[in-house]
């Protein structure tokens, strides 16, 4: 009878939260005719506010169990649970670079300089000890779930030195890019030495899958790549595309990274699929702020110019959702602002928009369907950890 009470109480709240966002809806339908959000297609603006609707209640049900939160829980620090793991990866990472060729080793230990976020590593580390103490007496983390960290990070940088090169970047990290210092056909060269150092490292744990999974992290960044090359002619699909774009170029790493620790620990199906949708959640939140960060944050602080996607001619989530309120900007985004002043107006309209708050909310929806997996798992600090860094995705500044 409870449990009856209890799942009539949570339709009711949805009812509530839908009729709300229903209302925001039909008042939206009066304004006058000449706001740029009226003229948009019904089809178009039915299918952005349902999805808006939805969103609101999964927030507020993953968050209505999630929002009272234990002292001892809000105490773990997972950076510094994870740290001697972290040191071990840093320093094995610049070892395994065993070139007689002294500029190359220089290069490829560039970014491996401790100034890195080694936010993935981490995430990685924190799932292997979840896991570890969800099947096992231990949470002590294997020699090849370590290395499965190891080469996350490195896959992970090897595609920021590509990066840099394709988008002719000039910083990282507060520094000069790899590609700015030594150049572009290096820096290609480099970005390939690191990965087939990883590579290296990958054969080396001799499990089939975990090959495979990690294999499928490298495809996806180059398929993601692409993806960001082009783009769609319908808002629709044009959403849809960016959202397909930013799992291959980012939350693939997340997810498979989570997955082959958990195959490593010989996880069962189910629990190796919580691992991965963690994972996957987490990636899609973290880029999601990176994106909104592109308009709100300063360059001293992200290490890196802002307003870059828009001058690469990419358009992310902020303008997206900006483009709803803005049609305008739909021509900007179709020849990718290469005009005189393009950049400069998508960025006020993003400003004038719900832009930068869609986005958070998506990214809060995805933080918060990361928190309510963690509860398929048994209770641990690196859980509760875990937890944490669902929170700390939001809050970054860079």
């Amino acid at each position: 009878m409870a449990s009856v009470s209890s799942r009539l109480n949570i339709q009711l709240r949805d009812v509530l939260v839908l009729k709300q966002c229903l209302k925001r809806y039909f008042s939206t339908c009066s304004i006058s005719r000449n706001n740029t959000l009226n003229t948009q297609p019904a089809r178009e603006r039915r299918s952005w506010q349902v999805s808006h609707c939805k969103l609101r209640i999964v927030q507020q049900r993953g968050l209505s169990s999630h929002t009272l939160h234990t002292d001892s829980k809000n105490d773990i620090n997972p950076f510094q649970l994870a740290k001697p793991e972290i040191d071990h990866i840093c320093n094995n990472i610049n070892k395994t670079f065993r070139t007689h060729l002294s500029e190359l080793r220089e290069m490829a230990q560039y970014y491996f300089d401790g100034q890195g976020k080694t936010f993935r590593p981490l995430i990685v580390l924190l799932m292997a000890k979840t896991l570890n103490a969800h099947e096992n007496t231990s949470d002590v983390i294997s020699q090849s779930q370590k290395q499965v960290a190891m080469i996350t990070e490195m896959i992970h940088t090897a595609s920021l030195v590509h990066d840099d090169v394709i988008d002719n970047s000039s910083t990282r990290r507060g520094k000069p890019t790899v590609d700015n210092r030594w150049g572009q056909r290096k820096a290609i060269l480099v970005g390939d030495y690191i990965l087939s150092v990883s590579s290296m490292l990958l054969a080396q744990l001799r499990n089939e899958e975990v090959v495979k999974i990690l294999s499928q992290v490298i495809e996806d960044l180059v398929r993601g790549e692409f993806m960001q090359l082009g783009s769609k002619e319908e808002p629709n699909d044009r959403f849809n595309h960016y959202l397909k774009k930013t799992y291959k170029k980012t939350a693939s790493l997340m997810a498979n990274s989570c997955k082959a620790v958990a195959v490593l620990n010989n996880c069962s199906e189910e629990i190796t699929q919580v691992a991965f949708e963690y994972g996957r959640n987490i990636g899609m939140a973290f880029q999601l702020i990176d994106d909104l960060l592109d308009f709100t944050s300063q360059e001293s602080i992200m290490g890196k110019p802002t307003a870059a996607d828009l001058k690469l001619g990419l358009a992310t989530a902020p303008v997206l959702y900006a483009a709803q309120e803005h049609r305008e900007l739909n021509a900007l985004i179709m020849r990718r602002f290469c005009h005189e002043g393009d950049v400069e107006l998508a960025r006020n309209l993003v400003a004038k928009s719900d832009g930068v708050y869609q986005t958070r909310l998506l990214a809060e929806a995805h933080s918060v369907a990361a928190i309510k997996l963690l509860n398929e798992l048994r209770h641990s600090k690196a859980r509760d950890a875990l937890e944490n860094v669902a929170s700390m995705v939001l809050s970054r500044k860079k």
